[in-house]
């Protein structure tokens, strides 16, 4: 088969191997402009809203059904394109209402009926919502009023024909737009009454077919070391016999590597979890291909297609009902030394990063433990005069568990690694994990062994010219509901954001600037500085 051919349907996109520059600048931020700039990058941000939380509601009966209703979908062939924008319009509504609302569902198959069982499923995610539940959450929903003239009627039909040259039944049609994505499984559209809150089903449409569910989509590039002259490139199809990827002027070509995972390789208990059953939804097959002899700072085009249960977590636990990182791993390769071991480290400008796994046996003389401890030992201070600790369970956390929901921090995980991380002068630890934002003073064993001063524009500023220990922060704030702190303050917490949010900074070598901006009002909720002399 000739290059043509391998190259059928493929998708055809930029990368610039280059810092990215951006023109809005955020009123309340101090950093450089290049890393303030970056709130552009975070407008989808998270945020709770009754749409989010329908399968956590009953699904009540509906009124007698409407033999009038009608749901058209235009697409701009026979059958839906890898991405598009469909018109979809409900007809036949004898009296709209504001709590009329539309869905969109893939599989076509799936049940959008009650299911008193998923409330049993859901508790292993700590979720305990009244039952019954939606059975399957739609992956996007409108209300018909969106369409401003549908409430006032302004698009009216007769689905009676006219006597005495009125008609016998006058009725009101909206009409929406729906992004649609290739899913690579059917579509349905189905028309709700009683809003989000009190869904009851009326209608649905006739199933919807993609045109090629096996194209090769959604390409995504990543680093994998700190030289730039390698990319990572991943890619999701239908197909999974191995495919290529093709860049650059003189058409280099670089064969993927496959993967996928399967509802055997979600965790379960003794129940199955929602990601083991009413959760599930196919994910195709995830293409890697690494992409090599890259020069900095150039522009290169590519081209792609063609034409483990066993997660040794230290934690039994169905995390995130029951997904347990197996599609995070697979979708999002990083530069680990082998399957199922999640830890690596990368250098970005002036910064040393150690990523490790919480989840995975930390204890010392484990293998974690003697890559991290040699990894930090050999950190070129000279060179990346930063070290950055990073994981996932925290060490420090002012939320404390419950009958229901276990401690966030793990004794023996502190005892195991925190002793390294003084050793070798880590100057700042992120963990997430807990939903929200928490940062500490220079700490080691509970207690505070220096604290920040206050620099000329207010901001707390550690100076490690004169090292005590790391100081921590939890940037968990991006999870699906948030922790609330309580009033007990511990000692070394010195900032506490509970709002939906994200962390920026900026590095030279010889200050670290960091703010956690609120993303809902893109404001600065917490700024700090790190400090330290280059070394010669």
């Amino acid at each position: 088969m000739d290059l043509l051919l391998n190259f059928n349907s493929i998708s055809t996109l930029f990368f610039l191997l280059s810092l990215l520059q951006f023109s809005l600048l955020s009123s309340s931020s101090t950093l450089h402009p290049l890393a303030a700039h970056s709130a552009n990058l975070h407008r989808n941000y998270t945020a709770i809203s009754d749409f989010r939380l329908l399968n956590r509601r009953k699904l009540i009966n509906c009124p007698p059904k409407n033999f009038f209703v009608k749901i058209d979908v235009i697409s701009k062939s026979t059958s839906l394109l890898n991405e598009e924008f469909v018109n979809v319009t409900v007809s036949g509504i004898p009296n709209p209402s504001k709590d009329h609302w539309i869905a969109m569902v893939t599989p076509s198959n799936a049940n959008v009926d009650g299911c008193s069982l998923n409330g049993f499923l859901y508790g292993q995610t700590g979720d305990f919502s009244e039952l019954p539940l939606l059975c399957h959450y739609p992956v996007k929903a409108a209300y018909l009023r969106s369409d401003p003239d549908y409430l006032p009627c302004n698009n009216k039909g007769c689905v009676i024909p006219p006597v005495d040259g009125k008609c016998e039944q006058v009725t009101c049609s909206a009409t929406l737009s729906f992004h649609i994505i290739n899913f690579r499984t059917d579509v349905e559209f189905f028309l709700f009454d009683g809003g989000f809150v009190t869904p009851c089903l009326l209608y649905k449409s006739k199933t919807l077919s993609f045109q090629n569910p096996n194209a090769p989509l959604y390409g995504l590039i990543s680093s994998i070391d700190s030289t730039a002259t390698s990319m990572r490139l991943s890619w999701v199809s239908g197909d999974e016999e191995p495919q290529q990827v093709q860049y650059g002027e003189d058409g280099r070509i670089q064969t993927s590597q496959v993967s996928t995972f399967s509802q055997n390789d979600m965790c379960n208990s003794l129940l199955p979890s929602p990601a083991k059953d009413f959760g599930w939804h196919d994910p195709g097959f995830i293409h890697s291909a690494i992409m090599t002899q890259l020069k900095p700072s150039t522009t290169y085009s590519y081209k792609y297609g063609r034409d483990y249960v066993e997660s040794g977590s230290v934690y039994i636990l169905p995390d995130s009902g029951g997904e347990c990182g197996v599609p995070y791993e697979t979708y999002h390769q990083m530069p680990t030394s082998g399957k199922d071991q999640p830890w690596y480290s990368i250098e970005m400008a002036s910064i040393h990063f150690t990523i490790i796994s919480t989840e995975h046996d930390f204890t010392i003389n484990s293998p974690q433990y003697e890559w991290m401890k040699n990894d930090m030992a050999s950190v070129d201070r000279s060179r990346t005069p930063w070290l950055i600790f990073a994981g996932h369970r925290p060490m420090y956390t002012s939320i404390q568990g419950s009958l229901v929901i276990p401690p966030s921090v793990d004794p023996s995980f502190v005892a195991a690694v925190e002793p390294l991380l003084l050793q070798n002068k880590v100057d700042l630890v992120l963990f997430g994990h807990v939903h929200n934002y928490e940062r500490t003073c220079s700490i080691f064993n509970n207690m505070c062994k220096g604290m920040p001063f206050k620099d000329i524009n207010g901001i707390d500023t550690y100076d490690h010219n004169n090292y005590t220990a790391p100081l921590h922060a939890v940037i968990g704030m991006a999870g699906f509901t948030l922790d609330q702190f309580s009033e007990k303050i511990e000692s070394w917490s010195l900032s506490r954001v509970s709002k939906f949010g994200y962390l920026r900074g900026h590095a030279t070598k010889e200050k670290l600037s960091f703010e956690m901006v609120n993303a809902m009002t893109r404001e600065v909720e917490d700024s700090f500085n790190i400090i330290k002399a280059q070394i010669p």
